[in-house]
C-alpha cells in the first residue's frame, strides 16, 4: 500500500513528540549505524574490499554477517574462516565495525543438549580466536520463534524456549569471555512479535513474554555472572507501511517507539542480579522497510510479494529509516541500529528493504538514507533533551610563523562530530585581527585560508573554537603557539 504525504507528515510529527518527551540521553553519541548484509561476504580480501567500499558508500559504518553452526561442528571450516578473515580485514581497512551472528540454520538444529551447546560455544570461540579482528558476537537468532527454535512450549503448555536459550547463551558467554574478556556478547536477538499461544498451530513467544521468562530462568539458575553484554532485538514495524513512531503500549509487541517498555521489561527481568537489566545496552539488530519494485527492475526479482508486507515508496522508505535513526539516537541505552539490508534480496517473499536493488544499482532512497546515517554519526539527526555533545578536533594544523610573515594565514582540521567552527587570529593581550566561521560534517577534512594580509609587529596566535550545531555542549577551544611578527 502506498503511503501518501499526509501519512508521512503525521509520522514525522509523531517522532517530534516522542523526541520531545524522551529521557535524557548520554553525554556523547555512541549509536553505531550499519546494515545486516551477507552480500559483503567474500573469500578473498580483494573481493571483500570491493564489496565493502560499495557498502560504505551507502553511509553504513557497521555490518552484521552470519556464520552458521550445524550439529557436529566445533570450529568453522577453512573456507568459512577465509571468508571471515577477508570480511574482517576489509572492514578494518574501511573503518567498519563487524558483528557476527553465530546461529544454527533453523529449528531442526536447535542446540538442546549439553553436547550440542558445547559444540556451538566452541564454534563461536574458534571464530574470535582465529579472526581476532572480530570482537562482536551475537548468539543465535530469534529464539522466540518456531522458525529458529523448538520447542517453544512443553506439552503441558509451559514456556521452555527462554530457559533452554539461557543455557546456550550462558555457555557461549563464558567460553567467549575465557578466550578474551574484551569480546562483546550480544544476547536474545528476539523478533518484535509472537503469539504466546501454546495451543496454537505456530508456537512463538512475544518479546515481552520471552524477556520475562528469560529473567525467571536466570534467577532460578542462581548464576553469579552475566549472560550478555548487550541485549539485541529486531524492532520491525507490523508491516512496511507503518512508521517507526508507532508504539504498542497495550500489546506485547516491541517496536522502536516502545523503548521505555523494553527498558522496563529488562529491569523487571534482571535488576538486582549479576546481569544488568534497566541499564543494559540495547542493539536494534535488524530494522527494515520494504520498498515497491519499479516495473523496470521487476525482471531482476523472483516470486511474488506477500500481501502482508505492504511495501512503501522509496521516498517513504528513506523517511522511515531517518525517523528510526532519530528515535534510536535519543534513547539512552541504545548503542546501535542495523538496517536490514543494504541491498535487496532477489526472492520477493524475502526482503526488498535495501537502498540498492538486487543488481546493486541505487534506489532513490540511497542518498537520503546515507545523509541520515551521516547525520546520526555526527550527532545531528535529532535534538535530544539533556544531551550536550562536545566536539573534539583531530588532524589539526595551524599555519606557521614563516607563512604568517608572508601574509598567509591558514589552518586545517577535522571534527569528531558535526561541528560549527570559528578560527581567529588574535594579538596576544589584544584584539582579534581576523576571523572565519563555517560548518563541517563528522570526520570531514576542513581547509581554512584567510585572504592574504600582512599584520603589524606583535605577538599573535591562532584560536579555534568548536561547538556542536544541534546538541551543543561546552565549546572546545584550541590555541596554537604564540609567534612574533615581523
Amino acid at each position: 500500500m502506498r503511503t501518501g504525504h499526509l501519512g508521512t507528515l503525521v509520522a514525522v510529527l509523531g517522532v517530534v513528540g516522542l523526541l520531545a518527551t524522551a529521557r535524557p540521553a548520554a553525554a556523547a553519541p555512541n549509536l553505531v549505524v550499519g546494515a545486516v548484509e551477507d552480500e559483503i561476504r567474500a573469500s578473498t580480501l580483494v573481493d571483500a574490499q570491493t564489496k565493502m567500499t560499495l557498502f560504505r558508500l551507502g553511509g553504513f559504518r557497521a555490518a552484521r554477517i552470519t556464520s552458521y553452526w550445524t550439529p557436529g561442528l566445533t570450529t568453522p571450516s577453512d573456507s568459512e574462516l577465509s571468508v571471515l578473515e577477508s570480511v574482517a580485514g576489509a572492514a578494518e581497512a574501511s573503518g567498519v565495525r563487524i558483528y557476527v551472528t553465530v546461529m544454527h540454520p533453523g529449528s531442526r538444529t536447535t542446540p538442546l543438549t549439553d553436547e550440542s551447546r558445547a559444540e556451538f560455544a566452541s564454534f563461536a570461540t574458534a571464530i574470535v580466536r582465529e579472526v581476532p579482528a572480530i570482537r562482536h558476537v551475537i548468539v543465535a537468532n530469534e529464539p522466540n520463534l518456531n522458525r529458529f527454535w523448538l520447542p517453544q512450549f512443553a506439552l503441558d503448555g509451559t514456556s521452555v524456549a527462554p530457559a533452554s536459550y539461557l543455557q546456550l547463551l550462558a555457555g557461549v558467554y563464558d567460553a567467549l569471555k575465557a578466550q578474551s574478556p574484551d569480546i562483546t556478547v550480544y544476547g536474545a536477538a528476539v523478533s518484535p512479535r509472537g503469539a504466546d499461544r501454546p495451543e496454537g498451530s505456530r508456537h512463538t513467544h512475544s518479546p515481552t513474554k520471552f524477556i520475562r521468562e528469560l529473567g525467571i530462568a536466570y534467577r532460578a539458575s542462581a548464576r553469579e555472572r552475566p549472560i550478555m553484554d548487550v541485549f539485541t532485538i529486531h524492532p520491525y514495524g507490523d508491516h512496511s507501511s507503518q512508521a517507526p513512531a508507532v508504539a504498542h503500549p497495550l500489546g506485547t509487541s516491541i517496536g522502536i517507539a516502545d523503548y521505555d517498555k523494553l527498558v522496563s521489561l529488562l529491569g523487571e527481568a534482571f535488576d538486582g542480579t549479576a546481569q544488568p537489566g534497566s541499564t543494559l545496552p540495547i542493539l536494534y539488530g535488524e530494522y527494515g522497510v520494504e520498498s515497491q519494485i519499479p516495473a523496470s527492475k521487476a525482471g531482476l526479482y523472483t516470486g511474488d510479494e506477500p500481501a502482508t508486507t505492504r511495501p512503501t515508496t522509496e521516498e517513504t522508505q528513506a523517511a522511515y529509516y531517518a525517523q528510526a535513526l532519530a528515535l534510536a539516537f535519543c534513547q539512552p541505552n541504545v548503542v546501535g541500529i542495523l538496517v536490514f539490508h543494504s541491498q535487496d534480496e532477489r526472492a520477493r517473499p524475502g526482503w526488498q528493504s535495501g537502498v540498492r536493488y538486487v543488481d546493486g544499482s541505487a534506489k532513490s532512497s540511497l542518498p537520503k538514507v546515507a545523509r541520515a546515517l551521516d547525520r546520526t554519526a555526527g550527532g545531528s539527526i535529532a535534538r535530544c533533551p539533556g544531551v550536550q555533545l562536545i566536539v573534539r578536533s583531530s588532524r589539526l594544523r595551524f599555519g606557521t610563523r614563516n607563512e604568517a610573515r608572508r601574509g598567509t594565514f591558514r589552518a586545517s582540521l577535522s571534527c569528531s562530530l558535526d561541528c560549527v567552527w570559528e578560527l581567529r587570529v588574535v594579538k596576544v593581550g589584544g584584539a582579534t585581527k581576523m576571523v572565519k566561521r563555517g560548518r563541517a560534517g563528522v570526520d570531514e577534512q576542513v581547509e581554512i585560508a584567510f585572504q592574504p594580509r600582512r599584520l603589524g609587529p606583535g605577538i599573535y596566535r591562532y584560536r579555534l573554537k568548536l561547538v556542536h550545531p544541534v546538541n551543543p555542549g561546552p565549546p572546545t577551544v584550541r590555541e596554537g603557539p604564540a609567534f612574533a611578527l615581523p
